[in-house]
């Protein structure tokens, strides 16, 4: 039987989790926003605050919508504080073991109605969802994009065991947050990172064989290919870090030599120049 969602937990206070909460708030849902770390909640509350008034500046919202929005926001530093919550969503480290224990504390605090989505970018939704033993039919893939209240795709990742109603459900919410949901089958990557990081790493094969420097390979992408930003400086973006990881995801899960990380990146990432958040990678400094 399905449940009507009135408020969602966000797992995880980094710039997706963060992202998430601010979208299900201004959408209408109470946002129950959820880390250990209470530096990155006063984060979250900054940004959220920031982005919502940018939004007053420009006329896209009034003051007294934008002031309805934070107060739909609770920041919680234990998830039992937010365990009233229709809906969760984990949106933190890329990293199988952690994503492993949040989901074993989300079956154990949110009620059995609620759908136990995650917002992972390449990591198997069966794998993710065996953490929750009899639940696994309301685990789903929820991947939004970055950042999260400017891109409208949600791609829907149905696991082995998710249930037809769960993804019903997911596209649902999606659609009610303003989005655009699309559904596809729980492979590594999925279909947006599948198809975009060997396009990345092979960008990186293009700068470190000598065939143009960065700025030459990205200019050429965006107005031969029409890319908003080029796969450099979208890398950049993204992490070098991130990149690498879900690069090292597809070469496990697919076994092809093609989704193995260019040495350079590699190398970049050893040297911790990750992009725009450490303030160098292919770009800067």
């Amino acid at each position: 039987m399905s449940h009507e969602v009135n408020s969602i937990a966000v797992i995880g206070a980094g710039t997706m989790g963060s992202g998430i909460a601010l979208v299900a708030a201004t959408s209408g849902l109470d946002a129950f926003q959820v880390d250990v770390s209470a530096e990155q909640l006063d984060r979250a509350r900054a940004y959220h605050d920031k982005v919502l008034s940018r939004n007053v500046e420009k006329g896209r919202m009034t003051e007294d919508e934008k002031t309805a929005a934070l107060a739909r926001i609770t920041y919680c530093a234990d998830m039992a504080e937010a365990k009233a919550a229709d809906w969760a969503v984990e949106a933190a480290t890329e990293n199988p073991e952690i994503k492993g224990r949040i989901f074993e504390a989300m079956k154990a605090t949110f009620p059995d109605h609620a759908v136990l989505a995650t917002n992972t970018s390449s990591i198997s939704i069966t794998q993710i969802a065996t953490a929750t033993g009899d639940a696994a039919d309301r685990v789903v893939g929820m991947h939004f994009f970055n950042p999260v209240p400017v891109m409208k795709l949600v791609e829907v990742i149905k696991g082995l065991a998710t249930s037809d109603e769960t993804v019903q459900r997911t596209i649902a919410l999606a659609q009610r947050m303003g989005k655009t949901p699309i559904p596809a089958n729980d492979r590594a990557g999925f279909v947006s990172n599948r198809v975009l990081m060997p396009l990345i790493n092979e960008a990186f094969f293009a700068w470190m064989e000598g065939v143009a420097e960065p700025e030459a390979i990205d200019e050429i992408m965006k107005l031969g290919c029409n890319f908003p930003m080029g796969p450099l400086r979208l890398a950049d973006f993204i992490g070098l870090d991130v990149c690498h990881d879900i690069m090292m995801v597809l070469y496990r899960e697919l076994g092809d030599q093609k989704f193995f990380p260019c040495p350079l990146l590699r190398q970049l990432v050893t040297a911790g120049r990750l992009g725009d958040k450490t303030g160098r990678g292919v770009y800067g400094g």
